[in-house]
């Protein structure tokens, strides 16, 4: 790394980046409470997680500005491993998870990011925020008058201090002002202390108290696995979606080594595995920040607010949290995705509505994904399996049969039998100018067809064929 590139990815934007970094870090502190919960461990767990994953991936990751921490999605894949094992076999797990990752990363996995399709990332984008949105509820329902007050004050804040200054982030405003309120006026309402309790002290470098032998492998290889899916794709698929909000690339491969590196530290400091977070990626960069600065700033920031100023944060309404994150849930939502529906093609809607419906019901990035995955590619093998022609007779009397669509072992069946082979005259082309001839099952159904007419003495003629389907019939009848 060369200093130009050290300067523009940690100095071009100190100021927006360390901003951008501490409105992430106060966001994260209740995500990674909530999340060890739902784990079922310590709330340091996925304090620590959290602080150790962002601080290495700001060093090591491939995406500058994006978020990676302690994440739902991933708590969810720990449940019945901690619930049958316990803590220690987490840890080892979270270790393995993170030498995965990185052999991947080696392998240049990164690159199979684009075989998803957009359907399928849009189907990810909103089913995320759903499930931001919906997480908010809980502190919601059934809450008091002041708590339906303050989260609406925050949601103001948020959306009128842009229009007057944007040289503070407006949710860490909006954060403090709320927070001041709450301590000022005595509020007895949710904070982020009655949570779980924050001890102030540092992670320690801890080895997993497992035995090492082949029997523990194969109890967290299995959970190992299903973590390493669901935190590549959910990382790759958000850095895709910050390559767009910033109009910059990153380095696929570079972000799965960095996860593999960053999990393999937090199962070291006694932390659970984690990801990136989308949410937490779009308070960065709507917060200001771009470069890695944010990423370490939010860690730093994180461990400063759990050892300092454990007290303080604390105190922290939940509301204020609550008002934060049903932003970041509007503004992750693709709104246009739903103006647009009727426009695309049926099959795209389809993919994108089966993608949104499996996360939010089982809540499993990895089976949505996955699912949407399969349901574009059925769709795809669908749409070119459709092979037909088109004729017509010349005033020579040759009749000419335009093929429309791929020639390949999908459809060869269906081709040989789009011919009338007894009634043709004695002379027939075949123009392949609008299709494509793809394997050796194309060549295959070409010869039998020619076969076919021959047998009537009857003369075949291929034209029309691109450079590469000229190759590919060439090859096959040599």
């Amino acid at each position: 790394m060369n200093a130009q590139t050290i300067r523009a990815e940690w100095l071009s934007n100190v100021r927006g980046d360390v901003l951008a970094g501490i409105t992430v870090a106060l966001a994260l502190i209740p995500e990674a409470i909530a999340f060890s919960i739902i784990a079922g461990v310590d709330p340091m767990v996925g304090l620590y997680a959290s602080f150790c994953i962002a601080v290495v991936i700001a060093i090591v990751g491939g995406r500058p500005g994006m978020i990676s921490a302690a994440t739902g999605s991933m708590a969810l894949v720990m449940v019945v491993l901690v619930r049958d094992f316990g803590l220690e076999y987490l840890l080892a797990a979270t270790i393995l998870t993170g030498v995965v990752q990185f052999i991947l990363g080696l392998l240049k996995v990164g690159r199979f990011i684009s075989f998803i399709p957009y359907s399928v990332v849009l189907g990810f984008v909103n089913s995320l925020a759903i499930l931001i949105f919906l997480a908010q509820l809980p502190f919601l329902i059934g809450a008091s008058l002041p708590v339906y007050a303050m989260a609406a004050a925050t949601i103001g804040i948020i959306l009128v201090l842009p229009r007057f200054t944007r040289a503070v982030p407006a949710p860490l405003v909006a954060i403090v002002v709320m927070t001041g309120v709450a301590i000022g006026t005595g509020l007895q309402i949710l904070s982020v202390g009655d949570l779980g309790t924050i001890t102030r002290s540092l992670p320690l470098f801890h080895l997993p108290m497992v035995p090492f032998s082949i029997e523990t492998l194969l109890i967290i290889l299995p959970y190992s696995v299903t973590l390493v899916i669901v935190g590549l794709l959910e990382s790759l698929l958000t850095a895709s979606i910050i390559d767009e909000m910033t109009d910059t690339r990153s380095d696929k491969n570079r972000e799965v080594k960095g996860q593999g590196i960053a999990n393999c530290v937090a199962g070291c400091f006694g932390g659970m595995a984690g990801c990136a977070m989308i949410g937490q990626s779009v308070i960065n960069v709507t917060s200001g920040g771009r470069g890695r600065l944010s990423s370490m700033t939010a860690g730093l920031f994180l461990i400063f607010l759990i050892i300092v100023l454990g007290d303080l944060v604390e105190q922290i309404p939940m509301a204020a949290l609550v008002g934060v994150m049903v932003m970041v849930a509007i503004g992750t939502f693709e709104w246009q995705s739903v103006r647009d529906i009727a426009k695309i093609p049926r099959s795209d809607a389809f993919v994108m509505l089966a993608t949104i419906a499996i996360v939010v019901y089982t809540h499993d990035l990895a089976k949505g994904v996955l699912a949407g995955v399969v349901l574009a590619a059925l769709a795809m093998a669908y749409k070119m399996s459709v092979i037909s022609v088109s004729a017509s007779i010349r005033d020579d009397g040759v009749k000419i049969y335009t093929v429309h669509g791929q020639l390949f072992f999908g459809t060869m069946a269906a081709f040989i039998d789009l011919f009338d082979y007894a009634g043709d005259p004695e002379k027939i082309e075949i123009d392949f100018q609008a299709s494509h001839i793809w394997d050796q099952s194309a060549v295959e159904a070409i010869a039998r067809v020619i076969d076919k007419y021959q047998q009537e003495n009857k003369s075949v003629y291929v034209t029309g064929l691109d450079i590469e389907s000229q190759k590919t019939l060439d090859k096959g009848f040599s």
